[in-house]
């Protein structure tokens, strides 16, 4: 994983990114010091911001109220969810999906499913055809009898990602379920 230092650099980044400009003379840390105090009515110092990016060779680690200011600046609320966020973003975005999955075009017309997702939601979906669904009963979800939806795949342990919820009186919206640690489905033999 990053070391503090790596994340020192995506600091300075944010920052030059959130203040539109390469900090690289006096009096863009000037300027960026006035901005730091005109938004969050905090007071670094340009000597303090120097030494941060370099600048000045004085000086060794930054204090961790310099990191929190900075980290406020670019919208976090300290030092340590900054880093977090990082982490997070490293973490892999793309990936090839293996578990069991069930598509829309490999179920038959009144078939039922059940759906069921941390921490006790759950709900029976019966299909109508053309990647639509319709809502029999829910349990502790958003989604409510008669609801209906569009979807392609269903896969186990992956977010459901709903398009075109359909209730009414309420125009169209897309609504994800099992967002964090994915659903469970179970497809029902018989058909009414």
């Amino acid at each position: 994983m990053m070391n503090d230092s790596s994340f020192t650099v995506f600091l300075r980044k944010s920052v030059e990114d959130a203040v539109g400009r390469k900090l690289s003379t006096p009096k863009d840390f000037i300027f960026l010091s006035e901005q730091i105090f005109s938004r969050l009515h905090v007071m670094l110092s340009p000597t303090t911001l120097k030494r941060f990016w370099g600048y000045l060779k004085e000086g060794g680690e930054p204090r961790l109220s310099t990191l929190n200011v900075l980290s406020q600046y670019v919208g976090y609320k300290d030092w340590d969810e900054f880093c977090d966020s990082r982490k997070q973003s490293v973490q892999i975005q793309s990936n090839f999906i293996l578990s069991r999955c069930l598509r829309a075009e490999t179920i038959n017309i009144g078939q039922r499913i059940i759906l069921t997702w941390l921490p006790d939601r759950k709900c029976l979906i019966e299909y109508e055809g053309n990647q639509k669904f319709r809502v029999l009963w829910a349990e502790n979800t958003k989604l409510r009898t008669g609801d209906l939806f569009y979807c392609s795949v269903f896969m186990e342990g992956e977010p459901l990602y709903i398009d075109r919820l359909l209730r009414n009186n309420m125009s169209e919206v897309s609504y994800v379920a099992g967002k964090v640690n994915g659903i469970r489905f179970e497809l029902q033999n018989e058909q009414v």
